[in-house]
């Protein structure tokens, strides 16, 4: 029961300077610090961490200064309240995360505080890379379980559909795909056989990578742009 968390979440918040009733205005836990004007916390009690949880918080912001979300301390330790997910979510919203153990003893998961990302340039530049290098919008957003039409399998792409009619040098093949040098040396899915010195033909794998995707082979819509 929720009400098993009141109690050692009443004393934590008592710690800090505030008095604190539960069930107030719908609220699980309210705490009021002394002085003019006032720090409102407000506190939601949940055996475990669900999105109920959060939006009762969320519901709860403009009606106070601080939010504490508090849920029981899993036994191992595998607990939601220890994914890093949640912890990076709390501290987007602001909100503070404690853990209470079976021996009612208090654990800040995360303290409550205006959070702002730390932006990640190369990880931002990547996306922004392979978007502009994509051709068209061949994958429905959420097909997680399929392979990626990514701009370099494209490009790959473009190249096998070039040599499945004729062995082709890396310079003939510039026009499909910028990158072909490149991706014909990596090899990376096995597409590709060096036959003599500067020339390629394509493999069985190949072959059968055009058939896979055949409706994304078409030269009027792989075409993909060269790399910045």
């Amino acid at each position: 029961m929720e009400t098993e968390l009141y109690l050692p979440v009443k004393r934590y918040l008592e710690s800090l300077g505030l008095e604190v009733k539960g069930e107030v205005r719908q609220c699980d836990v309210v705490g009021l610090s002394q002085g003019s004007p006032e720090l409102v916390v407000i506190g939601e009690l949940k055996r475990t961490f669900t999105l109920e949880l959060v939006l009762q918080a969320v519901e709860r912001t403009a009606a106070c200064d601080e939010i504490w979300l508090a849920v029981s301390s899993s036994k191992k330790g595998r607990g939601r309240e220890n994914d890093a997910r949640v912890k990076k979510l709390c501290r987007f919203l602001g909100f503070g995360l404690l853990a209470v153990t079976a021996s009612a003893q208090i654990e800040v998961i995360v303290e409550p505080s205006p959070w702002k990302p730390r932006r990640d340039g190369k990880r931002r530049s990547r996306i922004v890379d392979e978007f502009r290098r994509r051709r068209g919008d061949p994958i429905a957003g959420g097909s997680t379980r399929l392979p990626q039409l990514t701009a370099y399998r494209q490009q790959a792409l473009a190249i096998a559909e070039v040599l499945a009619t004729a062995p082709s040098r890396p310079r003939d093949l510039k026009t499909a795909a910028p990158d072909a040098a490149k991706i014909l040396q990596s090899n990376v899915y096995g597409w590709f056989q060096r036959i003599e010195r500067g020339v390629y033909a394509l493999t069985a794998t190949g072959h059968a990578a055009l058939a896979i995707w055949a409706g994304h082979t078409s030269a009027g819509t792989d075409r993909v742009p060269a790399t910045a």
